[in-house]
């Protein structure tokens, strides 16, 4: 057996084991063997990070440099990141069983993200208020709110990564960063471009741990002023209890069960593609992923057809490999829960069109094939289970009124997909469907100019785009008195 890869945390600007010298290992999916180390952060540890952070955030360099120059930390990070995509996304892949075209494609674009808010850091405006007092000036301004707990989930680490420190550290924020105790690497490995960008110490830190006490610690911490949370529900709901220790702000990208519509009108070839993009891409392994497919009943033959005939082609295998189109699952916990979800489906009452097990020639690593199941109704309890894998339920539907009340009997709301060529229809549909994206005639797009979330059970609060500056930034309101004249009565609100 080869060595492990040894990884330290970065704390301080400082890279620190563990202070009890608790660690563990991290799987490569592909072969279901660790290959690194990954430190266990104690308490203490945590508490370093935030302390840290807190003085970076109150009396350290960044507490008094310009945004401007707050933007070109971001600007220089965002180079250096473009630079090491190769790199970064080789390590992401290794530790996630994502395809290394899709990590180091996204390694390379994230620097777009940062570069925008390099770029928003000095539009972070306030503004004069038109008060009722012929004396009075008064105005608002925004402040950043302190040290933000990011805390993201295994899959697109280093996407999930810019849209949360992108905008916090654009707004004069300091930040702790908590990887997934799943694959943690390529969040360690990221913090040696953030040691090259130059920031001062403790503005960016970066610890790993499981959710005890590593997460609880973060998250109830008193200096800490808003939680940043990507992950599961019931994980969420545990940050939330926490955050009434520290009264933080918080926002939640939670999951998804998106559905994907197809109306009779579509083109039937781009649509198919989309879906296919939706639901295996990533393996499935999005919060974003299309796995509710509803079909008119007129083309819904012909669709699948074609689904069918291209699913069963995916080449599945090494992530690292140009040529694979799939890799493996992230865990094995997600294994057996679609191994589990997809035969509850059979007994229920659906119908494998394709996949359903693991493939023949894959004897090592948790890969699943692409699987379509179509359902005769919405009953079944795969149609509103996240699976967090290459599983697709296919329903039909007769009109645009069904299928609205079908897309929206769920408790997620985070994304949804609309395929047709009436305009009008497309706007009704969009507006109507309760999720936070609605992408027509297209499927997973992202930009860092365009606000990203979701509502219902897939969280609250937005990344991306202008709004996610101003959610880090509290607002204060200035009185100014502009009279000459000595206060009057001091018993009188004025």
């Amino acid at each position: 057996m080869t060595d492990l890869k040894k990884y330290k945390m970065f704390i301080n600007s400082e890279w620190v084991e563990s202070e009890d010298g608790k660690n563990f290992d991290s799987i490569n999916p592909s072969t279901g063997e660790a290959w690194a180390n990954i430190p266990e952060a104690s308490a203490n540890d945590v508490d370093k990070a935030v302390n840290a952070a807190y003085k970076a955030f109150s009396e350290g360099e960044w507490s008094s440099i310009t945004p401007t120059q707050r933007g070109k930390y971001l600007r220089k990070l965002g180079e250096i990141l473009a630079d090491k995509s190769e790199e970064l996304g080789k390590i992401e892949s290794i530790d996630t069983g994502k395809l290394l075209k899709e990590t180091r494609w996204q390694a390379k674009y994230i620097a777009e993200y940062f570069h925008y808010y390099a770029g928003c850091a000095d539009k972070i405006e306030g503004s004069t208020l038109p008060v009722d007092k012929p004396d009075m000036f008064a105005f608002n301004m925004r402040e950043p709110l302190g040290v933000v707990a990011a805390i993201v989930p295994w899959n697109s680490q280093l996407f999930l990564v810019a849209v949360k420190i992108g905008p916090a550290l654009a707004a004069g924020n300091t930040v702790v960063l908590k990887a997934s105790e799943h694959a943690s690497a390529a969040m360690l490995e990221f913090g040696k471009i953030i040691e090259e960008a130059g920031f001062p110490k403790g503005v960016v830190n970066i610890i790993s741990g499981h959710g005890d006490p590593c997460g609880k610690s973060l998250t109830t911490h008193p200096l800490v002023h808003r939680i940043s949370f990507t992950g599961g529900p019931n994980t969420a709901r545990h940050v939330i209890k926490n955050s009434a220790e520290n009264f933080a702000q918080v926002s939640l990208e939670l999951g998804g069960k998106s559905p994907f519509i197809v109306f009779d009108d579509a083109d039937i070839e781009s649509a198919v593609n989309g879906s296919i993009a939706g639901i295996f891409g990533a393996s499935g392994q999005s919060c974003v992923a299309g796995s509710r497919l509803y079909l008119q009943e007129k083309i819904a033959d012909k669709f699948l057809e074609k689904m069918i005939n291209l699913s069963s082609k995916i080449n599945i295998g090494d992530p690292l490999e140009d040529q694979t189109q799939m890799g493996p699952l992230a865990t094995l916990g997600q294994m057996d829960l679609i191994q589990n979800e997809v035969s509850n489906a059979i007994k229920e009452g659906g119908k494998i069109l394709n996949g359903g097990k693991k493939p023949s020639n894959r004897e090592k690593g948790w890969f699943y094939e692409p699987t379509i199941i179509e359902c005769p109704n919405q009953k079944l309890r795969i149609v509103d289970t996240e699976l967090f894998g290459p599983v697709l339920s296919v329903l039909r539907f007769k009109d645009e009124e069904e299928v609205l009340k079908m897309a929206n009997d769920t408790k997620y709301g985070l994304a949804a997909g609309i395929f047709t060529k009436n305009s009008a229809r497309s706007l009704r549909m969009s507006k109507a469907i309760r999720a936070g994206i609605v992408w027509i005639n297209t499927y997973r797009v992202v930009s860092p100019i365009a606000p990203f979330g979701g509502f219902k059970d897939s969280g609250y609060g937005r990344e991306s785009g202008m709004q996610a500056i101003y959610d880090y930034t509290r607002l204060k309101t200035v009185w100014v008195n502009t009279s000459d004249e000595p206060m009057t009565n001091p018993f009188v609100m004025r």
